[in-house]
Formats: C-alpha cells, structure tokens, sequence
C-alpha cells in the first residue's frame, strides 16, 4: 500500500480547469468524534496556461484583514478571467480562526511556527505539512496574509525577502513593488527558522507575507490596501488581465529593514507596561520606550525602558499587562534593497 504524503485529503482537483470551492479534511479524532475531521475552506480557479498563485489567510487565527480580503476575493472568482491558477485559503489554521485566538485551541499550535511540519504530528502539524508538501509545490507567487492579532498593531507594510540572483530578483521587486503597500519591510525574524516564509524560500517560492493592523480587529483602512494590493499583485503577475493604473497616493513602498535585536524592546520584569511613543513615531537611539509599573508596588519608581537602535516604531504591544520576555515594540530604520 503506498502511503500517502500529507495525511490531509481533499475533493478539490487541482489540476481541472475552472472554479471549485471545497475543504481540506485534517484528521482529528477526539472524545466526541472518534473519525472527524476538521473541514478548512479553500477555493481554486484555474483558467488556461499561466503562474499558479496561492493567497493565504488565517496563519493566526486572530488576524483579520486577510480572512475578509479572500473571503471576498472566492465570492468574486466565478466572474474572473484569468490566466493561470489562483487557490485560496482564507483560514489556514482554521481551528484557531473559529476561536479567535493566535493559537489553536485543539493543540495550541502556532502555525508559524510549525514548519515544515509533521505528517503525523498534532492537526496543526499536519497543516503545515499539507501546505509544504502539496500547495507550495503548486505554487509560483505565494501571498500569506498576516495582522498583529490580540497582542500587537502593525503598521500596514509588506514584508519581502528578495532572491539573490539578479533576474529572479527584479522580477521579484517588481511583484513586491505592485502591491503598493504604504511600507515593504526587510523583516528579521531573530533566526527564526519554523515559518511559512521559511519553508516557502527553501522552496524557491517567490513570498510575500504582509502585517496590515491588529487589536484582533478588521480595520477598514488597512482592508482596503490589502484588497487593492492582492489586484494589483495579480495583475503584476499576469494572471489578472490589464496594466496596473498608477496610484493617487505617492505614499507607498516606503522600504524598511529590521535590524536585529537593536531594533526590538523587551519587558524584563512583569508589570504594566506605560509606552512613551506611539505606532508611527520616528525614534532615536536612547530614546525612552516606556515604563513597567508594579501593579503590587504602586509607590515604587517604574522600571524604565529604552531603545536600542533608531527607526520608526512599526509594532507596537497592545495588551498594557506584560511579563519578562514579552516584545512591547520594534522598530525598523529607512533602507535600501542593496
């Protein structure tokens, strides 16, 4: 018997022309359905010869310009003519998405941090397995659509990882630049090796994954530059039909870089935390970042927090309660993409 290689199956038929919608079936036995699985949405068209994107939302399950933006997107995709395939996966950690949480609440996985997964691990696991081992080897563009979700606001910015080779690299810029976000961001991710962006560049994928708000909320502004991004995109890579119009706004692909651990601030003690900035603010090195107060101690001077390195604060923490360890901001300064 020949073993199959995700344990996730599907009724959608990648390589047939035209519009489906369906679910990936992950196995999930538990205490009230010892041969359930959990049903996560996805839709596919596929029109003629051209690039294969995959649009990807839900990563974390309390991120939500992304979820919406696609959810729109497959209501829209039976009318499109396009060249080439699109698959759509509005909710990837499905689970997570139902409960509103980062994490999902079966095996409290974080999805991004799962790669390249398990194809017998937990369901979230298994997801990223699916993904690794079936869609990104689909998939030309790849888009993963992300928020800060409960804890974090981000101003909204792309964030790419350019290729080395200098034709795939143009081409790549080309893309990034298409999608006409206010910001494009060089992310450092502190080593971080588990993501979807990491096993999608192991791959060779051209990826793209975005940060377009937070508070766990569906911000309108933010909506909106992603909804015009993924056409733009589209169209950039030739699937959509039609030239890109140019925008009214001259304020977009403003490229930043995060620069390591300079640019991030930790809390090193529990507390409540008192930022001394706000999201968008321009910083300079030794600026103060805030203050902890110990909610146990009320007369006690507060720890005070200072920044390491120069930039504009594009994350910032939004639950005011933290404990050591906890990321209250991080920064990334103007740069270039030599």
């Amino acid at each position: 018997m020949t073993e199959q290689p995700s344990r996730i199956t599907t009724a959608i038929d990648f390589g047939r022309d035209g519009f489906q919608t369906g679910t990936l079936r992950v196995p999930y036995s538990h205490d009230r359905s010892g041969y359930g699985h959990v049903p996560i949405p996805i839709a596919v068209l596929k029109q003629g010869r051209g690039p294969t994107v995959l649009l990807t939302g839900g990563n974390h399950g309390d991120e939500y310009e992304g979820p919406v933006a696609l959810a729109k997107l497959i209501r829209r995709m039976p009318d499109l003519k396009i060249s080439g395939r699109l698959i759509v996966v509005p909710a990837l950690n499905f689970p997570a998405y139902l409960a509103g949480a980062r994490t999902s609440p079966i095996d409290k996985g974080n999805l991004n941090r799962q790669f390249p997964g398990d194809r017998n691990g937990t369901p979230t696991g298994m997801i990223a397995h699916y993904v690794v081992t079936e869609l990104l080897p689909l998939a030309d563009v790849v888009l993963d659509l992300h928020a800060g979700g409960a804890s974090m606001d981000h101003l909204p910015a792309l964030l790419a990882s350019p290729p080395s080779d200098p034709e795939r690299r143009a081409a790549y810029l080309r893309l990034a630049e298409a999608f006409a976000s206010p910001y494009v961001m060089i992310a450092d991710l502190l080593g971080e090796d588990r993501t979807y962006a990491a096993a999608a560049e192991r791959q060779g994928k051209f990826f793209f994954y975005g940060e377009f708000g937070g508070h766990a909320s569906c911000n309108p502004d933010n909506l909106r530059i992603v909804e015009r991004g993924i056409e733009r995109l589209l169209r950039a890579a030739g699937v959509l039909p039609g030239d890109l119009h140019p925008l009214s706004d001259p304020a977009v692909n403003r490229l930043i870089r995060v620069g390591g651990e300079r640019h991030y601030v930790f809390a090193d003690r529990p507390g409540i935390f008192e930022p001394a900035f706000r999201l968008g603010d321009e910083i300079v090195d030794g600026q103060l970042a805030g203050r902890i107060h110990d909610p146990h101690a009320p007369w006690r001077a507060p720890e005070e927090l200072y920044f390491r390195g120069s930039g504009i604060a594009v994350c910032v923490r939004t639950f005011a309660q933290v404990e050591p360890g906890d990321c209250v901001v991080h920064l990334a300064a103007d740069s270039s993409w030599s």
